[in-house]
This record gives structure tokens, C-alpha cells and sequence, in this order.
């Protein structure tokens, strides 16, 4: 039956692009490629742990910080599993965000608030919503599958002195994200992403995402030590940065287990 399933995307997937002219054909399979390249080299990592620091700064330059714990879970057969756990400051430590990334389906999020002692699942309408009151949407935050968007090469360019590949990317369900559209800047070298402009639904730039100081993992997989998203309508901006990352820690799927949030 999932073979049977695969294949009728498939079919129905070559059977839009036939309709293309032979242009949008073009930069729709190339930016495609480009996006199944940034996957493939960041496939079968397993499982990976890390602590960060997130920093919010309002239009003032005024800021706070939170400090939490991240482990992340492969799950190959159907996308990632992502679990935050915050424990600075008072105010908002021990508050989970647990994201069940999917390639086929509907992503799946659920919020613990240790201050109602309950956990509340993150509506699919509300993913573009502000997570714990920075510039980060739940959607930014959770892990991203290919299979989400359609795709559109723009254009070769450099940006940070580095040549990279620009694309374009639509979210094939509009109503579960705050976004139309994302232009993406991606290195040749090594395919990160190094910029994404998001756009609102009213079609005007709302935040742009920049990755810096990459550094490579077990030889392999390359992972951003700081995210800084820059909100162009407030003048607001939140950076996330990114210390003791551990590959193969033998995590399990219970340990992302939406009716456990609260002993994380």
C-alpha cells in the first residue's frame, strides 16, 4: 500500500510538471534538486543533543535571555522528532516544545507549560504564531521535510563570499503556514542554507533567518552554531546560539512522547 501510495505522487507529481512550460519545468526540478541535496547530505545522523542560548532583542535593542536543551531524533521512514526543553530563566524553565516533523502528513506539535502543569497541542493554523514570545514561529522551529513545498530556481550569486544557489520554496499547504513564500541562499560547496527571506501572506518580506559559523559534526554533517532572525516589520530580532552539539547518543522514540512532556 505505501509503494502503491509513492508512486501515485509520483505520477501526479511528473503529471503537473508536464503542464509546465518547458522554462518553469526547468527552474521547478532544479530547485528541487537542490533542496533534495541539502536533505541527503544531512540524512542518517540519527540522533543529536545540544544546549543553546536564545537572545531577544526588541526594537529598542533591549533583551532577555532563555537558555534551554535540544535533542533531535531521525526517524527514517518518516521525518524528525524534536524535542526543547527550556531551563533558564525562572519564568519559563521547564516549559517543553515537542515537533513531530513529517514527510507525508500534517506536522505534529504540542506545548507543556509547567505553570498550568498540562500539555496543549499546537494547532496546524497557529504554527505561525511567536514561540515563547520571540522572533522563532513554531514553524520556524520545527524540523523541515522536502516534501512540504514546490520549489523554483532563481539564480546563481554570492552572499557572504560564498557562491550560492538561490531558490525558491512554496509551502504546499498555505493554511498551516505564515508564510507564501521563502527565498533561500545556499552554498555550493556544501549546500547550507545561509539565508532565508519569509514572506507574510500578504506577500511582503515579515523575517529574514541568517545561519552562521557552521561547523562539521562525526566528519559530516554540517549544523549553524548561530541563528539570527531578523523581524522586518517590528524591528525585533532573536539569535539562537548553539554549544555542545553530541551526534549518536542512542536516543529512542519514547523520549519524544507527546504524554511525557511533563518528566522531561
Amino acid at each position: 500500500m505505501k509503494l502503491q501510495s509513492t508512486l501515485l505522487r509520483a505520477a501526479f507529481a511528473a503529471f503537473i510538471i508536464g503542464q509546465m512550460p518547458a522554462a518553469a519545468q526547468d527552474a521547478a526540478a532544479r530547485g528541487l534538486a537542490v533542496a533534495q541535496e541539502v536533505k541527503k547530505r544531512d540524512t542518517g545522523y540519527k540522533d543529536f543533543t545540544a544546549t543553546a542560548k536564545m537572545t531577544l532583542r526588541n526594537a529598542q535593542g533591549q533583551s532577555s535571555v532563555k537558555e534551554m536543551n535540544i535533542k533531535t531524533l531521525e526517524a527514517a521512514a518518516e521525518g524528525e522528532k524534536a524535542l526543547i526543553v527550556f531551563t533558564a530563566p525562572a519564568d519559563t524553565k521547564d516549559t517543553v516544545l515537542l515537533s513531530h516533523s513529517f514527510r507525508s502528513k500534517a506536522d505534529e506539535q504540542w506545548l507543556y507549560l509547567p505553570s498550568m502543569k498540562r500539555t496543549k497541542r499546537i494547532a496546524s493554523g497557529n504554527k505561525s504564531g511567536s514561540f515563547v514570545g520571540s522572533e522563532f514561529s513554531y514553524e520556524d522551529i520545527s524540523p523541515q521535510q522536502v516534501e512540504k513545498y514546490t520549489y523554483k530556481f532563481l539564480r546563481e550569486e554570492k552572499y557572504a563570499g560564498l557562491d550560492c544557489f538561490v531558490i525558491e520554496r512554496y509551502p504546499k499547504d498555505a493554511k498551516s503556514s505564515g508564510y507564501t513564500k521563502q527565498i533561500v541562499w545556499i552554498d555550493k560547496a556544501e549546500y547550507r542554507p545561509l539565508k532565508a527571506e519569509n514572506y507574510d501572506r500578504k506577500g511582503a518580506l515579515a523575517k529574514t533567518l541568517i545561519s552562521t559559523k557552521y561547523k562539521k559534526f562525526v566528519s559530516r554533517f554540517w549544523r549553524p552554531m548561530n541563528l539570527e532572525m531578523v523581524n522586518h516589520q517590528t524591528k525585533k530580532r532573536t539569535s539562537i546560539e548553539f554549544t555542545n552539539y553530541k551526534f549518536g547518543n542512542g536516543l529512542g522514540a519514547a523520549e519524544f512522547d507527546s504524554s511525557r512532556l511533563d518528566r522531561q
